[in-house]
This record gives C-alpha cells, structure tokens and sequence, in this order.
C-alpha cells in the first residue's frame, strides 16, 4: 500500500527546492510567479519545473498567467483561469488523481483552497466533507459565505497564516474526513487569536481615503480606496482589511511595508494583470513592490495629486 504523501507549503513567491521534495510530486493551488514578485515565473517557478524533471507528476492551478500557453500540451499541467475554476479544490478529481496515480509528495498553498486541494488528492479526489468544493470557492472568490466547518478553518489560517504547524493538522484533519473530533481545538484555539486581529483591522481601516479616478479605458471602477497600514505590519488581517475597502470603493489598496496590495471583486471585472502590465495571478488580487505604486496608482487613474498625497516622493 503506497504511504501517505508528505507535505510542502509554498507560494508562488516562495517554492522548495526541488533536491528536499522526496520522489514523484504533484504541485497544487500555487499559481506561476509574475514579475511582480522579484524575478518572476523565470527565475522562480521556472527552475522548480526543471530541476524537478520527470519527478513532477503534476501542476494543478486555476491562477491567471501568460506562461500557461507553453504547457498547454503537457498533460502533467491542468491549468486554468480563476474565471474558469475559483477555486482549486474542483480541479483535483478522482479521475485526475487516477490519471496521475501516486504521489510521494504534495506541494501546496497554504490557505484553505491549498490545503482543501491537497486534502483531497490524499482522498483520491473526494471531497473531505460535503460542500468543501463550494466552501474553498466562496472562500478564494470572496463571493458568498462559507458553511460553518470553512469558516472554522478559514478563520484559523488567517489568524496564523505563518503557522506550518497548523497548516498540517488543517491538511491532516481534512484528509481524514474530520473524523478525529480532537483536532478542532487546536483549529478553534488558532480561530480565537483573529478576534483582536479583527478589532485592530477595523480601527485601521477608518484611515481609509477615497480616491476619484480619472477614466482608464477598460477599467470598470471610478473610485478607489488607499489606506497605509505600515505602521500595523503583522497585528492585522488584511484579507479582511481589504474587504474593508472594497466596500468603500470598488478598488481597494493597501501599504505595508515594502509592499502593495491591490484587490476588487472577484465579479468586478478588473484586471489589475492588463492594467499594470503584470504577466500573470489572480486579476483581481496582485501585490507589488512599494517603489513601483506611483506608477501603478498612475495607470488606474489616479491623477498626479493624488498620488503625491497619498504616497509622497519616498519611492520616485
């Protein structure tokens, strides 16, 4: 009987090396990196899929990216847009599972899709629980509410989104169908340290400004909401600092740090990847590096001003 896969938490950013992935490996929920993230698909998921070689079995991902053109006839990659799948979960099905046959190890997301997906794979392709397809979707998407068990571990993962640990048992305990009840408090004692988080990301959200727009040909939204949260850096949830904005103006973008975040409805139709020239990721969710946001607040329409008002001239 073929042992259980070991597991490895990536993200696109940030991939194993390929020498500490033991034998056949299936890659799931990690999108192809843009050149937004220094280096980008060639300097970083590139040399992963080489250095991996016949070992990598399989690259299953529903992000966005110009790349997915060159693997379109490998059937080791199952690639689609986020329009197609919203979440990756769908993706892995018992036939694909069979098709690849088994794995000695899963490299995944670490959020609830990733971890949902490889769940999954380690069940053949059945769901882990009734309904964690539509769960993981409502969670990536944003789109609707989870069920009770998806919003358990969602709010967990984001409470600890660094926790290799957690993200573990998570996988461990969707993998056994939650038949082992004493691993909730461990996934319930992870999903209480958001509440303060929470209160924190509201207070901070009150500094958002709203922004007019001028028009941007193909841009569906006049408006936009910037908030600077550097001064908070890992004592908030941005997923839900985000949302926040979102419900502010139908763009919203927040600075922490050295970095940017840019995020509107999944259903907007905004494509942060046309607008800022980015190769590929989610179109409604990008980060960038801060000393590219003039430039990018630039081509959303954000007038000159503005800009200076919001960002100054640390980053010219």
């Amino acid at each position: 009987m073929h042992r259980r896969p070991e597991l490895a938490f990536a993200s696109p950013r940030k991939l194993p090396r390929a020498r500490e992935l033991r034998g056949r490996v299936v890659v799931l929920d990690v999108a192809f990196a843009s050149e937004a993230a220094s280096g980008g698909f060639e300097k970083i998921t590139l040399p992963l899929i080489e250095q991996l070689g016949p070992r990598l079995v399989g690259w299953v991902d529903h992000h966005d990216h110009v790349m997915h053109q060159r693997y379109r006839g490998d059937p080791r990659f199952v690639l689609s847009t986020k329009a197609e799948h919203g979440a990756c979960p769908e993706m892995v099905t018992p036939e694909l599972c069979a098709r690849i046959g088994p794995v000695d190890t899963i490299v995944c997301h670490t959020d609830f899709d990733g971890l949902c997906s490889a769940a999954k794979w380690m069940r053949g392709g059945t769901e882990p629980y009734p309904g964690a397809d539509d769960d993981a979707r409502a969670i990536d998407t944003r789109t609707a509410q989870p069920g009770a068990i998806g919003r358990r571990f969602d709010r967990a993962l984001r409470a600890r989104p660094r926790d290799a640990a957690l993200f573990g048992l998570v996988a461990r305990h969707l993998a056994g169908g939650l038949e082992d009840a004493s691993l909730w408090a461990r996934v319930d004692e992870a999903a209480a340290e958001l509440a303060p988080l929470e209160e924190q990301t509201r207070r901070i959200a009150t500094g958002y400004a709203v922004i007019e727009l001028a028009t941007v040909a193909g841009l569906p939204a006049h408006s936009l909401a910037f908030v600077d949260a550097s001064p908070h850096h890992g004592t908030y949830d941005k997923t839900q600092l985000l949302l926040a904005g979102q419900e502010r103006a139908p763009i919203a973008v927040v600075v922490d740090g050295d970095n940017v975040t840019f995020a509107a409805g999944f259903d907007s139709g905004v494509s942060f990847l046309e607008h800022l020239g980015l190769s590929g990721g989610m179109p409604t969710l990008v980060s960038i590096p801060r000393k590219r946001v003039h430039d990018a607040l630039g081509r959303l329409g954000v007038r000159d001003a503005d800009v200076q008002r919001l960002v100054g001239e640390d980053n010219l």
